[in-house]
């Protein structure tokens, strides 16, 4: 992580405060701005990433296709794609789906308060993910997700279980947010 790296503070209604350095507000627990990106296949396979073993927070963890932070002034969207493209070497289509606060402390002192902008994409390749952000990449289908998150939910990101289950409501009951700027 660059010392210099700057995330946008929000009120729980994503009302932007600011911005401060990223690492002073992971260490702090200040509400920032974040996204996660969720990109399934036609098989209806979910691809998920292992985060690489040096990241600041959550290393060698499972998570979800990406998730970052805008950067000042850049819509959540564009950061999406952005960070997509960058991670796991591809780009599709995104529809925002919803978004939720959390609070988790994580390791290396590290606490997570997130207003985090859920999306969905399809995508039908396979990722080439840079290897200094992911460590590894499976598709599984959302019922073997749901077991690994019940069986070792320490394998997992603390928000990945809060948008995974989320994303499940959202998609079976046909709900749909506005879009997100």
């Amino acid at each position: 992580m660059s010392p210099a790296e700057q995330v946008v503070l929000v009120t729980a209604d994503d009302v932007p405060l600011g911005v401060a350095e990223k690492a002073s507000v992971h260490e702090r627990g200040l509400l920032h701005r974040a996204f996660s990106v969720f990109v399934v296949n036609s098989a209806d396979e979910w691809l998920l990433q292992r985060r690489a073993a040096h990241k600041y927070h959550s290393g060698g963890l499972w998570s979800n296709t990406c998730c970052s932070h805008p950067r000042p002034g850049e819509a959540v969207e564009d950061a999406a794609h952005r960070r997509l493209r960058e991670e796991m070497g591809f780009d599709c289509a995104l529809e925002p789906l919803f978004s939720f606060v959390y609070r988790a402390e994580l390791d290396n002192g590290m606490i997570e308060h997130e207003l985090d902008h859920v999306f969905l994409g399809i995508h039908e390749g396979d990722p080439v993910p840079d290897p200094d952000e992911v460590a590894a990449w499976r598709w599984s289908d959302p019922h073997r997700i749901r077991r690994a998150l019940a069986d070792r939910p320490a394998a997992f990101t603390a928000w990945f279980a809060l948008a995974f289950g989320e994303l499940g409501h959202a998609l079976s009951t046909g709900a749909r947010a506005a879009p997100v700027t």
